[in-house]
């Protein structure tokens, strides 16, 4: 029987704290090894033992969450989780977090109405497993075997059913798609910031919570040659532009005529996720076919496998991220068994091996 993924929780709110520790010990997978109300008490309870994963709030007493989160990084790397309030000014602080190491970046849970709860349950616990296997800095954490403990799990069928794609398009602008969770905010950064203005178009899930995409993007924008924001309904995807996944929201590429764009649409999480990969994948096999390539990186689980296997059927050219350069090797792992991957290569030759097909 495999080991339970211990969890310490740090946040101000008791009532935070209970709720937390509520939601994580419903997993049979998850055991909460203790709370605290500040990261000076965390500390002192992590120099009695350590846990496997931390989640960490932002805005605390006596040390705040960044801070904190530095010194562990720094110190004695452990996998954290962060999770925020989505206000304007947190949502750049979280930003900041993804930069000084953070696993994983969430929302806190709304304990409201119940499909939101039970969401919040999928996406919080889903962070937690996925930030036990996260390659850390001189530190590889040990696998934990991942359970579909709750809700059943969708695929891209709720959203856009499966149809012939075109089988020869002609006479259209190239387009590229992009798909990573765990570990893929870096990712995106380091192959987007080297890629010259004159890229094609190219929309990118990034599972994300809402609020956090657009501050993404911004980030993004300012960093690379190529225009970068968060995608809305109706966008046009050209030569130059990059779109990103609103979170909460499942992105899907759309054509007309020679033209490209992109439709932003509600629906249920499929593969516990909400924007999808596998959407977007299977909305570029259908409309952008042989004109198009499928990246996926870094991830836990299995989103964008299967919709990369149907972009590379309808003559896309596809690429998986290497294990070495993952963070966490399960997305681009899934794509490999499958068949999906044309190429699989490290995030660091990623970037001049698209140039040099579209350039």
């Amino acid at each position: 029987m495999s080991k339970k993924i211990r969890v310490l929780v740090v946040d101000d709110s008791a009532v935070v704290r209970q709720s937390l520790s509520a939601i994580l010990e419903s997993d049979p997978d998850i055991e909460v090894m203790g709370t605290a109300a500040d990261p000076l008490i965390a500390v002192k309870k992590i120099m009695k033992e350590v846990p496997d994963v931390i989640t960490l709030d932002i805005e605390m007493p006596r040390m705040d969450g960044l801070t904190f989160l530095r010194k562990i990084m720094s110190q004695h790397p452990i996998p954290v989780v962060v999770i925020s309030s989505l206000t304007t000014e947190g949502t750049d602080t979280a930003m900041k977090a993804l930069e000084y190491g953070a696993s994983e970046i969430i929302g806190k849970p709304a304990m409201n109405a119940g499909q939101f709860i039970n969401d919040s349950k999928i996406l919080l616990c889903d962070a937690v497993k996925a930030a036990s296997q996260a390659k850390l800095t001189r530190l590889k954490i040990n696998n934990h075997p991942q359970v579909d403990w709750v809700a059943p799990k969708f695929s891209a069928d709720v959203i856009l059913q499966k149809g012939v794609s075109y089988k020869k398009i002609i006479d259209t602008e190239k387009i590229i798609v992009l798909g990573a969770s765990t570990g893929g905010t870096e990712a995106i950064r380091a192959f987007l910031k080297v890629l010259p203005a004159k890229m094609p178009g190219i929309a990118i899930v990034q599972h994300m919570p809402e609020g956090f995409t657009r501050s993404f993007a911004k980030s993004l924008n300012a960093l690379c040659k190529l225009e970068v924001k968060e995608a809305e309904n109706g966008d046009k995807l050209y030569q130059g532009r990059v779109l990103i996944a609103p979170g909460n929201n499942h992105l899907l590429l759309k054509r007309s005529g020679k033209e490209y764009s992109v439709e932003v649409k509600e629906g249920p999480l499929v593969n516990r996720h909400r924007p999808s990969v596998d959407v977007l994948f299977r909305s570029a096999a259908r409309y952008a076919g042989q004109n198009a390539l499928g990246i996926l990186l870094t991830g836990m689980g299995s989103d964008g496998a299967k919709g990369l296997l149907e972009m590379k059927e309808a003559g896309a050219n596809t690429i998986a991220q290497d294990e070495e350069s993952s963070v966490v090797f399960g997305m681009p792992r899934e794509a490999i068994k499958l068949g999906a991957a044309n190429e699989v290569m490290s995030i660091d030759k990623m970037a001049s091996y698209v140039v040099k097909k579209f350039i």
